[in-house]
């Protein structure tokens, strides 16, 4: 059972873990033994509510596919537990990322004393910019 929050927990029926070989440098480990692994979670499918869904599904995220299935590939470790718990907590961290809801922005007007300061400021550079010009000896 993987934990969210106090509230959310998602059953490890929903979550597949497959071991896979791993790529890159290793030796002989590399090649006999099967310590990456790769996780499979269908969001459509999960238990998850239906605005966690929507969230996570509108993240745009490259590990969530088209269908809607979230695919996570954890290689960091030499150890396949390693490895499962890491691809269980960026699960985690993804899910929890769609639960944060941004604040909806209310546009603002500018004060009258911010626009003043701002006319000010700009009749100040003007003038200091015309002051740099050339100077009539009459």
């Amino acid at each position: 059972m993987l934990r969210i929050s106090s509230k959310i927990t998602i059953p490890d029926t929903e979550i597949d873990v497959q071991p896979i070989r791993a790529q890159g440098a290793g030796g002989q480990n590399v090649n006999k033994v099967s310590t990456a692994v790769h996780l499979r979670f269908d969001v459509g499918a999960s238990s998850l509510p239906d605005e966690c869904k929507q969230r996570l599904l509108a993240l745009g995220d490259r590990r969530i596919s088209g269908e809607g299935v979230v695919n996570i590939k954890a290689q960091r470790y030499r150890s396949q537990v390693k490895n499962r718990d890491d691809a269980l907590e960026r699960l985690r961290e993804l899910i929890n990322r769609a639960l944060v809801r941004r604040k909806t922005r209310r546009p603002t007007k500018p004060t009258k004393a911010s626009r003043e300061r701002r006319l000010d400021s700009k009749a100040k550079r003007g003038e200091a910019k015309r002051r740099r010009g050339k100077v009539d000896i009459d």
